[in-house]
């Protein structure tokens, strides 16, 4: 089994946030949108290579695993 460091990025929009985790191996992760009112969708997702460049196109920055796993786990909202 490898050891993988998941990486984190997010974007905040008027009415929602969006925190992203991208395993950079497999480019495998899971896609967080976060409601003003509290609820949290999750999704999984298959990227490919260009993630990367697509987050800074799109206007993501570097987020924390801390607080993507708060909201994952339903700890903040």
């Amino acid at each position: 089994m490898q050891n993988v460091v998941h990486q984190y990025f997010k974007r905040q929009f008027d009415d929602f946030t969006i925190i992203v985790q991208v395993n950079p191996v497999n480019f495998n992760g899971i896609e967080l949108t976060i409601h003003k009112n509290g609820e949290i969708e999750k999704r999984k997702m298959t990227f490919d290579q260009d993630i990367y460049e697509d987050l800074n196109v799109d206007g993501f920055i570097e987020s924390s695993s801390l607080e993507f796993n708060l909201y994952l786990k339903g700890l903040a909202k």
